[in-house]
Formats: structure tokens, C-alpha cells, sequence
């Protein structure tokens, strides 16, 4: 039987394909509806009122890897199957991870500001101990991309079962001693209510001050404050962030004019790199609600990832 699908809020020509190509039918809420794709843009409000009035639907499609915008309404509706985008966009957030962690080791940033010709100066990612916060897709893909220059990679994840290729693996009672070896912290973990200022002040001032550290996960992993604070004082080499906390950073923050910090607009990805993958996982998972077989990208709603 075909499944009838919603897409919210307002249908889109890509994702109707993919829901035909994954054998269902797009068709406006009702009694059938069995399933929802989420574009970027329906709040939790809203879509806890369509599920409250709709109770046959059975899976939601979420449009990103990070699904903290509706954990509340994921806690309160845990018997229907959440999916996100997370494993299909780690090509794409991965590859900008390693361009950050490269710009900062060759002082891009730097010769970037530079009005006059300065002097060589930069640093090798080969051999360095790279620590990344977070296993999933994105994780995992910078630990790829990442094994090319080092085999010095500690994985930090929430729990103990090792990550192939890295040499080690430490759940969160062991990332202090790993930020303590790393010459570079990258960040790549879910936001939920524990990891939020995951690097305070304190750990922040357990890394080396010849560290850097690259965030491409969500801007309250960091306390930006205490960032703030170890960048102007010399305490961290240098920061490449793609998600700030507030976001966007304000015009004026003093983060703009800070010279170790390197700043990107959250454009590890873009919708024409993401646009094909999350498609591509909107039909298979129209496929497999079909079948009944498991859905890729399944939320652990207790974890909230």
C-alpha cells in the first residue's frame, strides 16, 4: 500500500519525487496520513498541533542532522519514529571541517587580514594528535579525511565501543585528559542539554596554548565568554568556528575582531550539497515505511540524537 506523505511546511517539487520514487503519495493531511517530511521552517508549536490532531502519523522526517529544535515535542512523542538527516551529511561538513583545521595550521586566516607581504609562518597537520567530540556522520567522516595526515586521533563519544580507524576512543569521563594532548579540538557532537558548554572556561584552559580548536557541530557547545577571554589572552592558537552562539554573531561581538579566530557564516553545508542526500534519504525511507523495515537516520529520542 502506498503511504500517504505530507510535506511541511508547503510541498516541495524534490521532495514530491522523492516521496513518488519511494513508492508513496503526497497528499494532504488526513486520517491516512502516515508520515511527515519537515522543510526547514515549522516550529515546534505547529507541528506538535498536527500531531495532536493527526495521532495515525507514524514517522517524521526532521530536515537536519541536529534535532534540538524539537526535543521537547520528541520526549512527549516517543512512540512515533523520528528520522533526521544525520550519516547523510557528513561528506560535505566533514570536507569544510578539514579546510578550517587546515586554514588555521597554514595561518590562512592570518594572511588573509594582511594588507602588506609578511613572513612565512604556518604548521603541518602531519602527526598532530587530533581530538574530535562526537561519532557520528560528521565525526566519523572528519576521522577519514583526518587519518590521511595522522593516526594520532582520539574519538570522544558517549560511549565506550571503539571508533575503527581512530586510535583511541574516550566517553566523557576522558576528555579532559584528551584535551590536554590535542594540538586540535574539533567538534562535532549533537546539541542536547548535556553537551551544552561542553568547553567551558575550565576545559578550555586545559588545552595547550599552541592548540586550536574547530567547531562545526552548534555554537552552545562553546561558552563563548570564556572563548572570548582564551583568544585575547593568548591561551589557544586559534579558533575556526562555523556556529557561533548567538547565532548569527552580532556585528561588533568580539569575535569579528579577534585575530586568532576565524569565522564562517554555518556554511558547512549549503542546500544545493545537502539538497541530493537529504532526497536521496527521504526515498529510502519512504521505501522502507512501506516495507516496514527500519527507517535510516532514527532518532534515539531518550539521547536526543
Amino acid at each position: 500500500m502506498e503511504p500517504s506523505v505530507v510535506i511541511l511546511p508547503e510541498p516541495r517539487d524534490y521532495l514530491v519525487n522523492a516521496v513518488q520514487a519511494g513508492g508513496g503519495v503526497v497528499a494532504p493531511l488526513s486520517e491516512a496520513t502516515r508520515g511527515l517530511v519537515l522543510t526547514e521552517g515549522l516550529s515546534q508549536d505547529a507541528l506538535e498541533t498536527v500531531l495532536a490532531e493527526h495521532p495515525g502519523i507514524a514517522w517524521i522526517q526532521l530536515p537536519l542532522a541536529g534535532v534540538d529544535q524539537y526535543e521537547d515535542l520528541m520526549q512527549r512523542n516517543p512512540d512515533r519514529q523520528w528520522t533526521s538527516g544525520k550519516g547523510a551529511f557528513g561528506q560535505p561538513v566533514g570536507e569544510f571541517a578539514l579546510a578550517l583545521v587546515l586554514a588555521l595550521l597554514r595561518s590562512v586566516d592570518t594572511f588573509a587580514r594582511a594588507q602588506s607581504w609578511g613572513k612565512p609562518q604556518g604548521t603541518s597537520l602531519h602527526g598532530k594528535r587530533v581530538v574530535i567530540v562526537g561519532a557520528g556522520g560528521v565525526g566519523r567522516e572528519i576521522l577519514r579525511l583526518v587519518s590521511a595526515f595522522t593516526e594520532h586521533i582520539t574519538i570522544v563519544r558517549a560511549h565506550r565501543q571503539p571508533v575503527p580507524g581512530a586510535e583511541k576512543t574516550v566517553t566523557d569521563e576522558g576528555l579532559d585528559d584528551a584535551l590536554r594532548e590535542a594540538d586540535v579540538l574539533v567538534l562535532a557532537a549533537p546539541m542536547t542539554a548535556g553537551t551544552e558548554h561542553l568547553l567551558d572556561a575550565r576545559r578550555l584552559a586545559l588545552l595547550r596554548p599552541d592548540a586550536f580548536l574547530v567547531n562545526i557541530a552548534r555554537g552552545p557547545l562553546v561558552e563563548t565568554a570564556a572563548l572570548v577571554t582564551a583568544l585575547a589572552e593568548g591561551k589557544l592558537a586559534g579558533a575556526a568556528l562555523d556556529v557561533t552562539d548567538p547565532q548569527p554573531l552580532p556585528d561588533g561581538h568580539p569575535l569579528w575582531s579577534e585575530p586568532r579566530a576565524l569565522i564562517t557564516p554555518h556554511t558547512g553545508e549549503t542546500q544545493d550539497m545537502i539538497r541530493p542526500l537529504f532526497t536521496a534519504r527521504v526515498e529510502r525511507n519512504v521505501r522502507n515505511l512501506a516495507a516496514g523495515f527500519v527507517l535510516e537516520g532514527l532518532v534515539d529520542v531518550r539521547a536526543g540524537y
